[in-house]
């Protein structure tokens, strides 16, 4: 089942004070970006957080399951009602996340 775009769009809206916030349509679900980087998917109506330890003490509840068959775990965060709470959790995950890489130019 993909996600409603509505709950997509909400999720987005929620974030909005960690960055940037773009989600790119992948698989049917989609995949949620802050300034560029990947930090967390959007899968049937839930909200994945790429782990890291300097978000897990952050958590107000820390719910490991995989977003998808076959995919590794991610932090689910149930509580997506809470702007400021959504946009430090993310801002914290982005900041330790390894930068993009550059992806090189096709010929």
């Amino acid at each position: 089942m993909a996600s409603n775009t509505d709950f997509v769009q909400y999720i987005a809206d929620q974030c909005a004070g960690a960055g940037e916030i773009v989600t790119k349509k992948m698989f049917g679900d989609y995949g949620i970006y802050c300034d560029g980087k990947i930090f967390g998917l959007i899968c049937d109506d839930c909200f994945y957080l790429k782990p890291t330890d300097a978000v897990r003490p952050l958590l107000r509840v820390v719910d490991m399951r995989p977003p998808y068959d076959g995919a590794k775990d991610y932090f689910y965060i149930a509580d997506v009602d809470d702007r400021d709470y959504l946009a430090q959790i993310v801002r914290e995950t982005c900041h330790a996340l390894p930068k993009p890489k550059v992806k090189a130019k096709k010929r």
